[in-house]
C-alpha cells in the first residue's frame, strides 16, 4: 500500500501524460501535491498540459517529449531525469497505441510498433525504475492494461495480447516485490473517452474516472484492479467461460 500522503511532494512519472488517461493521472496526481514527470510524444501538448497543472496546482513539472517506441527512447528519459536530480517515487506506464482489424490485413510495421510501445518500453522503464524503488524499500508501480488483457480479441489481437503481457507482467512483478516496500498494481480500463479511442457507444468511461481508480489502486494491497463496476463485472463473466466462447462473443462484439 502506498498513501497519498506519501506522494505530497514527492515526483511520480507518468508515461503518455498530454492526454487522455495518463493526463487525469497527471491531474490527480498534481491535486495531491504530487510533482511531476511527464512523458509524451507530442511537445506541444505536453507544454500545454503542463502549464496548465503548474496554474492549478502550484506543482514543478518537467516535460519530456519523446516517442518511447523508438531505440533509445527510454534511455533518454532516464537520462533527462538524472540531470534534473529527479528521484521517481511513482512510475505510471500510461503510453499505449491501439491496431484496429484482423491481422492479416494489418501493417506488420505497425503491430511491431504497438508492442514496442504497449510492452518494450514499459518493461525497460520499469526494469529501470523499480531497482532503485526496492533499494530505498518504498516506492510504486502503476501499469495501465485494458479488461482486454483477460481475453483473446479478435480485431484487436495485437493490443489485447500486449496488455495480457502487461497484467502478467505486473502481477510476477507485484510477487517479486510485495515484501520489499514497493506498490506494484496493474489498473484495466474497460472502454474509456480518449483520443485513442473515437467511439461514442453508451457507458463508457471516463478519463478522470480510470484516475480516480489508479488513487485507489495506489492504497490498496493486490495486483491487479478492474476500472468501473460494470468492466468488473464483465471481466468476472471472462474468467468463467471458455476461451473459445469468450472470442466468438468478442467477434461479434467487434463487428467482425
Amino acid at each position: 500500500m502506498t498513501s497519498l500522503t506519501q506522494l505530497k511532494d514527492r515526483h511520480a512519472l507518468v508515461t503518455g501524460g498530454s492526454t487522455g488517461i495518463g493526463a487525469a493521472i497527471a491531474a490527480e496526481l498534481a491535486r495531491n501535491g504530487t510533482h511531476l514527470v511527464l512523458v509524451a510524444r507530442d511537445a506541444r501538448q505536453l507544454e500545454v498540459t503542463a502549464a496548465d497543472l503548474q496554474t492549478r496546482f502550484g506543482v514543478a513539472v518537467l516535460t519530456i517529449a519523446v516517442d518511447l517506441a523508438e531505440p533509445g527512447a527510454v534511455a533518454h528519459v532516464l537520462e533527462a531525469v538524472e540531470d534534473a536530480g529527479i528521484e521517481i517515487e511513482l512510475l505510471v506506464n500510461s503510453a499505449g497505441m491501439s491496431s484496429r482489424g484482423f491481422v492479416a490485413d494489418s501493417d506488420p510495421v505497425v503491430l511491431r510498433r504497438l508492442v514496442e510501445l504497449n510492452v518494450g518500453a514499459l518493461t525497460e522503464l520499469t526494469a529501470s525504475v523499480v531497482a532503485g524503488m526496492v533499494e530505498r524499500g518504498r516506492g510504486a508501480i502503476v501499469n495501465v492494461a485494458s479488461t482486454g488483457a483477460y481475453a483473446p480479441a479478435p480485431v484487436l489481437a495485437a493490443y489485447a495480447a500486449s496488455k495480457a503481457y502487461v497484467l502478467s507482467f505486473t502481477q510476477a512483478l507485484w510477487a517479486e516485490t510485495r515484501d520489499a516496500g514497493v506498490r506494484v498494481v496493474a489498473v484495466s480500463p474497460g472502454p474509456t473517452r480518449t483520443p485513442m479511442n473515437s467511439s461514442q457507444r453508451k457507458g463508457m468511461r471516463q478519463p478522470a474516472q480510470v484516475a480516480r481508480t489508479v488513487l485507489r489502486a495506489l492504497e490498496g494491497a493486490g495486483p491487479a484492479v478492474v476500472d468501473g463496476a460494470a468492466n468488473a463485472v464483465t471481466v468476472a463473466a471472462i474468467r468463467l467461460l471458455p476461451a473459445r466462447v469468450i472470442t466468438a462473443i468478442a467477434r461479434r462484439a467487434m463487428g467482425a
